[in-house]
């Protein structure tokens, strides 16, 4: 079996998969906010069979990193984690310095080309967008290597930057409208095109490029709250982090379909 998880600024989430392999069945799967870790191993984890294999993906820090492996020390198996690198899993890392990569933003690009190859999109540019804390905007050519990528502002970051530093302004929730006549949809509408803007803008470049239509594809936390404001069609995947540790376990611990 094979326990995987993903880490971010502020949940984990994990899942426990029969084989590391990209077809694999979940056995069962869970998510806790940070500071309920130390429940894992007496609760959600306690009654799971063991895994073989751990792979994880983490971009909270050490600290947090501890913290979760004292939890694991549940089972016999050493938990691995997944640092950016040249290549891995059919893509190739074009960073000027590949392991200042986040492994995050490296693990949802090997997942999303591997669905990309799955639904027949392989020879096609493919371009990947992570809305959470942080939104990034990844470009993948069709032979799977990452041209470079944005990173910018999640909608939270970019609302309290606005309170903090602006006078007397508050930052109540608003709804996205093409036309705000009021401060609160301003706000809304215009970190959630600031957004978008920068998704349509790697569209563009890809399309100058490569003389065709990207393939999108959208994860993330806050990834639902963009959807209806993309005038880009694009696929909507909810746990893509995970198809990536799956394909670089499936690399990793020679584990096939069939085999």
């Amino acid at each position: 079996m094979l326990f995987a998880l993903d880490i971010g600024n502020s949940r984990l989430k994990w899942a426990l998969y029969e084989a590391p392999h990209s077809a694999s069945p979940i056995v069962a799967q869970g998510v806790c906010f940070l500071e309920n870790i130390e429940q894992l191993a007496e609760n959600d984890w306690a009654n799971l069979p063991a895994p073989t294999n751990i792979l994880g993906c983490i971009v909270a820090g050490d600290a947090i990193k501890g913290r979760v492996k004292e939890q694991l020390d549940i089972w016999e198996a050493t938990p691995r984690w997944v640092v950016s690198s040249e290549s891995e899993a059919g893509v190739a890392n074009g960073y000027d310095s590949p392991m200042r990569l986040g492994s995050d933003r490296w693990v949802a690009m090997i997942g999303a080309r591997q669905r990309a190859i799955q639904q027949g999109f392989a020879s096609k540019p493919l371009i990947v967008v992570m809305v959470g804390t942080a939104v990034t905007v990844e470009a993948i050519d069709p032979s799977g290597k990452f041209l470079g990528g944005f990173i910018i502002p999640g909608h939270g970051i970019m609302l309290k930057a606005l309170e903090s530093g602006t006078a007397g302004l508050h930052v109540p929730t608003g709804d996205v409208v093409p036309f705000p006549t009021n401060t609160s949809d301003a706000l809304t509408s215009g970190g959630t095109y600031a957004i978008a803007g920068a998704v349509e803008r790697m569209v563009q470049h890809m399309r100058e490029r490569f003389g065709q239509e990207p393939h999108c594809i959208m994860t993330g936390g806050a990834g639902w709250k963009m959807a209806p404001s993309m005038s880009t069609p694009f696929e909507l995947v909810d746990n893509l982090i995970f198809d990536g540790l799956l394909a670089i376990a499936e690399q990793r611990f020679g584990q096939k379909l069939g085999a």
